[in-house]
């Protein structure tokens, strides 16, 4: 297919449906920026350098995947860098309405930019940062939802 892609997202933190989403659109588009958006309704763990730094370590075997940060719209940026795809994730039914909305909107602000949505493997559907971070907090196992890195850096802001 060819193109840049812009997977943008809160991060807080990676987990491996993310990933898998990343991997998946690296193998699709010629250049795919992962960009880590401030959420202002969100109330992060880690810091944008931070998931920035832990992005770029669990990417850094894509040589197509470049790893950057933004504050504003989602449409601004992809002029930016020249792309002409965003990427999101879906995970269940229940996501879609929200991506349509966030999609529609996008097209009104840039028509040149199509979205395309990336179901995530079945085996990750049920994860979100959301609840890695509760269950790392009462040191739950989630050796199985996020890389060791990222495991790693949890278990450091929990202790």
């Amino acid at each position: 297919m060819g193109g840049i892609a812009v997977c943008p997202g809160s991060f807080d933190p990676i987990t491996y449906g993310h990933l898998d989403i990343i991997k998946r659109a690296a193998k699709v588009f010629e250049q795919v920026y992962v960009v880590v958006l401030n959420n202002s309704s969100k109330k992060p763990l880690f810091s944008v350098e931070e998931r920035i730094q832990l992005i770029e370590e669990v990417t850094k075997d894509l040589n197509n995947v470049k790893v950057d940060s933004f504050q504003g719209l989602l449409m601004d940026y992809a002029q930016s860098v020249n792309a002409n795809a965003v990427i999101r994730g879906l995970r269940a039914v229940s996501d879609f309405e929200y991506e349509m909305q966030i999609t529609s909107m996008n097209r009104v602000l840039n028509d040149e930019v199509e979205t395309f949505f990336i179901m995530t493997n079945n085996q990750y559907s049920f994860l979100s940062s959301s609840i890695v971070k509760e269950v790392a907090k009462y040191n739950g196992d989630i050796s199985e939802l996020v890389p060791d890195i990222v495991e790693k850096a949890l278990k450091n802001k929990f202790q």
